[in-house]
């Protein structure tokens, strides 16, 4: 430590007095040198080293085309050519719409949401994870029926844009050209066209609160989630360039559709029209004027003006779903032997075997890889621990075995 000198005015940290620094800084009780400055300085650069921010790697370089778009979505999900299509165009459209230079023109392009209908497990998500994989965009799901009108217990639907600044990293630019997946958005619909004297929170309101979310505004977003309250630091949140695709089951429109299309069907033209319509696949028929009558408010559905639906899947598509995909459930197993150095191999029938209880129980694309595990539980606990063995064939024989004697396989089809 240096020596004080007859000065009064010394740094605390070190004793210099100030006729031996350059500067000596004051504060409320003591002083500090520039040397001591420094090496502070460094000390605290050299520990905040691992705990800086990361730059967040959300840019898009080079927008693929639509054909390009759907060609990706074919390696992950099988058959639903229409949603795809409609998806391609609205994703490239949608970041055509971000990445174009401001030019000052009377023409100013809305962006377009996107709502997909379907049955559950026919690939809604899978869809949206995929495109959000392809973009490298932040990328969120959420579910709707969490959510209620705000002043009641639940979420706020402010919460979406929580969930995306968070996948974000809290870069709030980055965020602003992301996409919201909401799933379930059939569950907050209308419980019936009648207002009644009690407030529907979890319905209605729900659907009120995602108006202005959906159209583009700034939304003050609490960081951490929950409710607001007025001490809390929020961030401003532009959701103008975010893109929200909405998924759901909607469980009982093709009522709705049936009823519409029979009451346009009058007179000799009945017998006509009516051979003209597939009655095994509805939703091929559905409108926003079905949506208005499952009990989706007419502002939200204009506010999804893409509206597009998903075929249901038949025995061919869940075979496909089985075996085609980049990351279809057999390969996934495979790699999982491998890793324990055993290779896997399935006789055909095996496959035919899943598919044929899939449809049996029901289950559709989900049920697959529930099917499965039943049918290799035995040999994923088995064999990991025999280090000799390298090679292992599942046959029919021993998926049927495995399958029958499960808890799974003694329920009985309703």
């Amino acid at each position: 430590m240096a020596k004080k000198s007859n000065s009064s005015n010394h740094c605390s940290f070190c004793g210099r007095s100030e006729n031996e620094v350059t500067i000596l800084l004051s504060g409320i009780s003591g002083y500090i040198c520039d040397m001591c400055a420094e090496q502070a300085h460094e000390i605290i650069n050299e520990s905040c080293k691992g705990l800086k921010k990361q730059p967040t790697n959300f840019a898009i370089t080079n927008l693929p085309k639509p054909k390009q778009i759907k060609e990706f979505l074919d390696q992950y999900v099988i058959v639903q050519d229409m949603a795809k299509r409609f998806l391609s165009v609205s994703v490239y459209n949608h970041y055509k719409r971000i990445m174009q230079k401001n030019v000052k023109e009377d023409v100013e392009i809305e962006k377009s949401n996107i709502i997909l209908v379907g049955p559950t497990g026919t690939g809604k998500t899978l869809l949206a994870q995929t495109i959000a994989k392809m973009l490298q965009v932040p990328f969120t799901i959420v579910d709707a029926t969490v959510f209620t009108e705000a002043g009641y217990v639940g979420e706020d639907v402010e919460s979406i844009l929580t969930r995306l600044l968070q996948v974000a990293d809290y870069d709030v630019a980055a965020a602003e050209r992301g996409i919201v997946f909401i799933d379930e958005i059939d569950k907050i619909a209308r419980k019936n066209d009648n207002p009644s004297i009690t407030r529907d929170v979890s319905g209605e309101g729900v659907q009120q609160g995602l108006l202005k979310l959906l159209e583009g505004s700034v939304v003050n977003v609490p960081p951490q989630g929950g409710r607001k309250h007025p001490e809390q630091r929020m961030i401003a949140v532009n959701t103008k360039n975010i893109l929200f695709i909405c998924g759901g089951a909607f469980d009982g429109i093709e009522k709705k559709i049936a009823q519409r299309l029979n009451a346009h069907v009058v007179g000799y033209t009945a017998s006509n029209n009516s051979g003209q319509i597939d009655r095994t696949n509805l939703l091929k028929y559905i409108t926003p004027m079905d949506l208005k009558a499952y009990g989706l408010i007419p502002e939200l559905i204009g506010r999804l003006p893409i509206l597009t639906y998903l075929d249901p899947l038949d025995r061919n598509a869940l075979m496909r779903i089985l075996t085609e995909p980049k990351n279809s459930i057999v390969k996934q197993y495979e790699k999982l032997f491998e890793i324990d150095g055993i290779t896997l191999t399935f006789e055909k029938g095996v496959f035919e075997y899943v598919v044929d209880k899939a449809i049996e129980y029901k289950v559709g694309a989900r049920g697959l890889r529930s099917i499965m595990e039943v049918i290799m539980m035995d040999a994923m606990f088995m064999l990991p621990s025999e280090g000799n063995k390298k090679k292992l064939h599942i046959t029919t024989d021993y998926a049927k075995a495995n399958f029958e004697k499960s808890e799974f396989g003694k329920l009985k089809v309703a």
